[in-house]
């Protein structure tokens, strides 16, 4: 398969202008990624331990040997972070969507039962966190039929998005090869656009790394709750003032372990109770997006 073209234009000049549902001009989705259980592990066949996104500052990867400090990190997430943030959402009362690793949700149905009960959408995050760059296209296409099944058995209905994160040149084609409604494989625009991949018109929802707690885990990055909730607000100040003339959307993205701690969740709240105020402002799951970008703006239009 062929590795998407590059489009250094979009939407430039002559964005749409329009209105989302209840006439908000920013829409906001908050991402939960539920990674704990998926990420590199020696138990579980990998060649290393992980290294990417928890506290363990200057982590490497351990050839062949367990990083029992990075795994302990990542376990906050699922005993404790996941609770923390889905009440956190449920006071707040906004609808996320969670990327799930399917071997990590697997590893914890109380979780996902927990996840779909409170209305939040579950797109897949692959059937493993790892780089699948390199990775034969039988073997991911493999991964991604298994990380369907299985979300679709653990949650009671399909997924219709995808996010890897750490893709390959074929990831794109495989998702639309399985008739997903969009993929969120891309950082290049404020508001959905439709590609072509193999003569057909597939959807993307644009995911954001910035207004991304993983910045607690890089460097240079945030420091302090304040830093992660001062960005948040400044986006949105910015969206919401250029909004007059072009509507957006902004993403959320935030990892169990690091935004389920007691300070960041506590930063956040705050950000989150005085956004939801915002009469503008739509908070709403990538698929309520995605279906109001297919009715509004259809393919080929």
């Amino acid at each position: 398969m062929n590795a998407p073209a590059r489009d250094f234009v979009g939407y430039g000049r002559n964005r749409p202008d329009f209105e989302w549902p209840g006439g908000r001009r920013v829409a906001v989705s908050v991402v939960v990624n539920y990674e704990e259980g998926g990420e590199n592990c020696v138990l579980d066949g990998d060649a290393h331990s992980e290294v990417l996104n928890s506290d363990v500052a200057g982590a490497v990867a351990r050839a062949g040997r367990r990083n029992l400090v990075v795994e302990s990190h990542y376990e906050y997430g699922s005993r404790v972070g996941h609770w923390r943030i889905l009440d956190l959402l449920q006071e707040c009362k906004i609808p996320a969507t969670y990327f799930a690793v399917s071997s990590a949700l697997e590893k914890h149905p109380e979780a996902a039962r927990s996840i779909v009960r409170s209305g939040h959408e579950v797109v897949s995050h692959g059937a493993r966190w790892i780089d699948y760059d390199g990775i034969p296209e039988a073997t991911e296409r493999e991964h991604m039929v298994q990380s369907l099944d299985v979300l679709e058995r653990l949650c009671g209905q399909r997924p219709v998005g995808w996010y890897t994160g750490r893709v390959s040149a074929n990831t794109r084609a495989l998702a639309a090869e399985q008739g997903l409604m969009y993929d969120s494989d891309a950082y290049n625009d404020d508001l959905p656009f439709w590609t072509d991949v193999g003569g057909r018109a597939h959807l993307i929802v644009p995911y954001s790394f910035d207004c991304n707690d993983m910045r607690f885990a890089s460097a240079p990055g945030f420091n302090t709750p304040d830093d992660f909730t001062d960005h948040l607000r400044r986006t949105l100040a910015c969206l919401r003032r250029e909004a007059g003339r072009r509507p957006a959307m902004m993403s959320i993205g935030l990892h169990l372990r690091l935004a389920g701690r007691p300070g960041r969740a506590e930063a956040l709240r705050e950000f989150l109770m005085e956004a939801s105020e915002f009469p503008d402002v739509w908070f709403c799951r990538r698929r309520d997006i995605a279906d109001f970008w297919c009715r509004k703006f259809p393919a080929g239009r």
